[in-house]
């Protein structure tokens, strides 16, 4: 492994049809969206194990207890671990701070960048091996795919707009504000709405095996 003092975290929910990726209900109907992110999960997980950079961590919502988390243990080896109580920004604090108290550096990512690759990754460890404190992978609709650091950063999750287009640029204030530095990886595309999915399967950031177009 590249990064053996590393972790990477993966935040998922469980494919419950009805319950995830509700925006995207009104195009592939409760299961079809459910089986999309399910599909999004095996992906991501199989992508990030593959690149053997470091361990991967599975944050499961509502439960690693679950037969689907349960699967993904067995097939990809990463280690499950249940997301806390709160809103996104305090369960992603909770996470972070929990794999810096054994890593020298953490990653978490969720799974709805079809085009994250081994080499944003390896980019994003290289930005805080060089000092930067905090790496960002930007989202175009504003928010983020990734986030990174060495060290908790409370405030950037505290009282953050999420969902809104203003995360990444109220994220890069507050660092400022904090005086601490950093790293933005390329631009990528989540796929959270219908008009994302209709890009995304008529792009070349498809390229993951997904051949169904709209």
């Amino acid at each position: 492994m590249r990064f053996p003092d590393a972790r990477i975290q993966v935040f998922a929910r469980s494919p419950e049809p009805g319950r995830t990726k509700t925006r995207l209900i009104p195009l592939l109907g409760k299961t079809g969206a459910a089986a999309f992110h399910a599909r999004q999960v095996h992906e991501r997980l199989g992508m990030l194990t593959a690149a053997g950079l470091c361990p991967v961590e599975l944050w499961c919502s509502p439960s690693g207890s679950t037969a689907f988390f349960q699967e993904c243990q067995e097939r990809y080896g990463v280690t499950l671990h249940d997301q806390s109580a709160g809103d996104l920004g305090v369960r992603m604090q909770h996470a972070l701070a929990a794999a810096l108290d054994h890593a020298k550096s953490a990653l978490l990512v969720g799974t709805d960048c079809p085009s994250l690759c081994a080499a944003d990754l390896a980019e994003a460890f290289t930005g805080l091996q060089r000092g930067a404190d905090v790496v960002l992978g930007p989202a175009r609709d504003g928010g983020y795919y990734l986030v990174g650091m060495q060290r908790p950063v409370p405030a950037l999750f505290s009282g953050m707009p999420w969902g809104t287009s203003a995360v990444l640029a109220e994220s890069i204030t507050r660092l400022g504000q904090l005086g601490l530095s950093h790293y933005c990886l390329t631009e990528r595309m989540d796929v959270d709405t219908p008009d994302d999915y209709r890009r995304l399967y008529n792009s070349h950031e498809a390229g993951t095996g997904l051949n169904n177009k709209v």
